[in-house]
């Protein structure tokens, strides 16, 4: 990765702050999620009455949570790997593995993207609400497929770094 990129410029730097942004954001509504389990919480202990469809809310929330993590969590590469297989590997064979890393999350992504989509169409089609609150299941969808459109932007920002690093090999 060059100077340009770790300062936040070239495509990996833009991918990142988008990224970010996008993480925060679902930071605030696992935040949000929490909030409306405290307050159901609290007022069944002291009042009787939780807030209505709080499980509902929690649901959606907590899935729309997760997945604008997931880009974050690639370009920044922050994945989970397994340093064990590799400790003793040379730079080539490190270039080799996150380049075919960064090949299966863009394939993967992008058929993860594809699927939901066309799941989100069947969800809207049906007219598929959740049981108390009446929420359209469609639109937990719609941050979902953001999310995952940014995960492949950011695949692909990680298969260039890792055509990048491996040509410098």
């Amino acid at each position: 990765m060059d100077a340009a990129e770790k300062n936040g410029t070239g495509l990996h730097g833009l991918v990142l702050n988008i990224c970010t942004v996008w993480a925060l954001c679902g930071g605030a509504v696992l935040l949000a999620v929490v909030g409306i389990n405290l307050v159901s919480i609290i007022g069944a202990a002291t009042i009787g009455v939780a807030f209505p469809g709080d499980f509902e809310m929690t649901e959606m929330g907590v899935a729309i949570a997760a997945f604008s993590f997931l880009p974050y969590c690639q370009i920044a590469g922050l994945n989970v790997t397994a340093d064990i297989f590799t400790a003793r590997a040379s730079r080539f064979w490190l270039a080799v593995f996150a380049l075919l890393a960064a090949l299966v999350a863009l394939i993967f992504s992008g058929l993860l993207l594809w699927r939901m989509y066309l799941g989100m169409l069947d969800q809207r089609a049906y007219d598929y609400t959740t049981a108390i609150l009446q929420v359209p299941v469609w639109w937990g969808f719609a941050p979902c497929l953001i999310s995952l459109a940014l995960l492949v932007l950011a695949a692909f920002a990680s298969v260039l770094d890792a055509i990048s690093d491996f040509s410098k090999r």
